[in-house]
């Protein structure tokens, strides 16, 4: 089966790479609705397949006619055609026939060919709006497709882009591995997204957190078996770190919710979720600012979370809603303070709220796992200690894991995972310094570290078994970290070892005589260079 999913990831990325010829031939290479084209393009051919590997297997019918399934339901009714529908699973995308992808492909002879495209995504989105719209913090539905054709410019040419669209998608089926899931599709969607992950193809940097650092924080989250859980990202971004944490618990025995304030991201997350069999969640995807807005919320209170992930932005601007976070409503969410922006660097701290909104999010036996700047570990003042001293003082500190520098390689700032946990009230708290982990490579223009398989188990054995070990980890108490003023760094736990050797008074009486001729050798090297010094210096002339 290995070679099987290696096989379709090839396949997959040359399908990828077809469809970003078609854009480049039309114009449109690293313009910026590009992404849109290929990620929609990419899942209208999905659904298809999904929707064949579904309806097989709930018609035994149709499941004997194996590839010409097709062709026996198009003799069904209309009546029997809707309970076939009915059959399927609630998050099941729905397909009408003339949906199918065969339909278009043997209708692009057709007059106003971009238009019998763009009416078919647009009523499959219709056709599905309950099960994949992404909200927005008002309420209002994004739908699933956007009209495709119109990005190109010259009407003209419009019916020629959607025929070399669907040309690729034909000759290939992902039928075949949707069994391998997330393993497969992992892969496939930071393919997806790779050239939009970086500062010349777009803003996907900020919102996309490195695979070893989303697979420590979900191992280290979810170290036993649990069910029925809740599981939130206040900054989901793409979505990698919901995405972990999911396959962690098991995609049938928790539900996501998520809040970002990118519209892009957004959309991102929603086909994230779609590969990942986690359309359950979609419908708590939303678009706003959590922040100033959030969204999730029981009643008039807000909701609270079992597991919460985030990677919050640490560098952007919110002067414009600053003083609106600082009211009397947000003050016990917000409990140590908004930073001011009146200088450049507390402008740039807007994850501090983030970690104070995660922390207001936690069910009462909730567990977070949030990436930080490692300076924040030590800060001796403002925002960052008042955070730290409630963490201590409400004990649900669990640990903290120092990271390599430039794991991300994006930004050159170092970063930490915070690892909070509601029930750690006797202590027990793990600090590691894991920044010396790591081999560093060159990604473009910038250094990025990759930890080894092995090297991501050893931080997360170690963690999870409380282990400590010389120069990597210590474990200690509340009231350890308050006598080092709420220190979170783990250097500052290590023990200084001083190696002590077992000497004869003769063996000392030999070294001490070895040093003391060391030194008169010095002193009379250092006497013969004073001398020529002198007579160099004797030896000048004005000239």
């Amino acid at each position: 089966m290995a070679l099987a999913t290696q096989d379709f990831t090839t396949q997959t990325k040359q399908l990828i790479d077809s469809l970003k010829s078609v854009c480049a031939n039309a114009g449109l290479g690293n313009d910026g609705n590009e992404y849109k084209i290929i990620t929609q393009t990419f899942l209208y051919k999905f659904m298809n397949d999904k929707f064949g590997y579904e309806v097989k297997r709930a018609d035994k019918k149709l499941a004997k006619a194996g590839k010409d399934w097709e062709q026996v339901v198009s003799g069904y009714s209309e009546g029997e055609y809707e309970m076939l529908l009915l059959r399927l699973s609630p998050d099941s995308a729905k397909l009408k026939r003339e949906h199918f992808l065969s339909y278009l492909f043997n209708n692009m002879n057709r007059e106003e060919y971009a238009k019998l495209f763009d009416d078919t995504l647009r009523d499959i989105a219709i056709f599905n709006t309950d099960i994949f719209s992404v909200k927005t913090g008002t309420g209002a539905k994004i739908i699933l497709f956007d009209e495709l054709s119109n990005y190109i410019t010259d009407s003209s040419q419009r019916d020629a882009f959607c025929r070399a669209l669907i040309n690729p998608l034909v000759n290939f089926s992902f039928e075949g591995i949707f069994e391998q899931k997330f393993d497969f599709f992992a892969t496939i969607f930071e393919y997806l997204i790779k050239d939009y992950n970086k500062d010349g193809g777009g803003k996907y940097a900020e919102y996309y957190t490195p695979h070893a650092v989303a697979k420590i924080m979900a191992s280290i989250l979810v170290d036993k078996p649990v069910k029925n859980v809740t599981a939130y990202d206040p900054a989901a971004g793409t979505g990698s770190l919901l995405m972990n944490l999911a396959h962690a618990i098991g995609e049938d025995r928790c539900t996501l919710y998520s809040q970002d304030i990118s519209q892009k991201s957004s959309g991102m997350l929603r086909l994230n979720l779609i590969l990942n069999n986690l359309v359950h969640s979609i419908q708590n995807v939303i678009q706003g600012n959590t922040l100033l807005t959030p969204y999730h919320k029981d009643g008039n209170k807000l909701k609270t979370f079992d597991y919460i992930v985030s990677n919050p932005p640490f560098k952007l601007d919110f002067s414009d809603f600053r003083d609106a976070l600082d009211s009397k409503a947000n003050h016990e969410r917000f409990f140590a303070g908004i930073p001011n922006i009146s200088n450049q660097k507390d402008k740039m701290a807007v994850y501090l709220v983030f970690i104070q909104h995660i922390m207001y999010s936690l069910a009462p036996k909730g567990k977070a796992a949030v990436v930080v700047p490692t300076g924040f570990l030590t800060a001796q003042s403002g925002i960052e200690k008042k955070i730290r001293e409630k963490l201590v003082e409400a004990r649900m500190l669990r640990g903290v894991v120092a990271m390599p520098s430039n794991i991300f390689a994006t930004t050159g700032t170092n970063v930490s995972i915070l690892f909070l946990d509601k029930t750690n009230t006797k202590g027990d708290i793990v600090l590691m310094d894991a920044s010396k982990l790591g081999t560093t490579v060159k990604e473009g223009k910038n250094q990025k570290t990759l930890l080894s398989e092995e090297e991501e188990e050893r931080i997360i054995s170690t963690f999870n078994l409380h282990q400590p070990s010389d120069d990597f980890s210590v474990i200690v108490g509340y009231e350890q970290i308050k006598d080092k003023n709420y220190s979170f760094s783990a250097g500052q736990y290590f023990e200084v070892k001083i190696e002590y050797i077992d000497l004869t008074p003769k063996q000392f009486a030999t070294k001490m005589d070895g040093f003391k001729g060391n030194l008169d050798s010095l002193f009379a090297e250092s006497k013969e260079l004073e001398k020529e010094i002198k007579k160099q210096l004797g030896e000048l002339k004005y000239e």
